[in-house]
């Protein structure tokens, strides 16, 4: 459903469990930038009712989730650290093209949601089915599910502003750039990407 071209190395897992308070502190502030990326689509795009329509309830929803993961640190005795630099999200903004209409950024910006929500969701889903706590497995289960909603919902937003043809094409350009990015990052069990 995904089609993300490159999988997530099997050991991320293991070393995001050994990293557990970095991975949900990444985890809290991904939720924290999420609610805040979907408060500045509406924000410039006001007249595109369906967006704000659709994107509104995924502010709480992100930000619903950023509460959960400081509760889930709060219940371990573990503390939210700082932010840290996201390279996995800039290198994806450097693929963005610049310019064009304000339609062409609006799906410049949609694809990057996306793609950011559906890597996130196949994340969440090998640490659903793989860590070792039971708890935390079915902890992330929910968000996989969230994020696979979310992907979809973005997409078809894209697709309907932008039309179909136009933005499947350029949605595989992103999933090609998006394998690249991932060969070239080393991994990280303190990332959420």
């Amino acid at each position: 459903m995904l089609g993300l071209k490159l999988p997530t190395d099997p050991r991320w897992v293991n070393l995001a469990e050994m990293s557990l308070e970095e991975i949900l502190t990444d985890h809290a502030y991904c939720e924290q930038k999420a609610a805040t990326s979907c408060i500045s689509l509406i924000q410039q795009y006001p007249d595109k009712k369906e967006l704000v329509d659709q994107v509104s309830p995924v502010v709480t929803e992100e930000w619903g989730h950023f509460r959960m993961v400081l509760k889930e640190l709060e219940k371990r005795d573990l503390n939210l650290g700082f932010q840290r630099k996201d390279e996995y999200v800039n290198g994806l903004l450097s693929f963005q093209k610049k310019g064009g209409s304000r339609e062409d950024r609006l799906i410049e910006r949609l694809l990057i949601c996306a793609l950011i929500e559906a890597r996130s969701c196949e994340r969440f889903r090998l640490l659903s089915e793989q860590l070792k706590e039971e708890e935390l497995r079915d902890f992330y289960y929910k968000f996989m599910v969230a994020e696979a909603g979310h992907y979809k919902m973005f997409i078809e937003l894209a697709r309907q502003y932008g039309g179909r043809e136009k933005v499947d094409q350029r949605w595989q350009e992103y999933l090609n750039y998006e394998a690249e990015l991932l060969k070239s990052m080393k991994i990280r069990g303190d990332r959420m990407h």
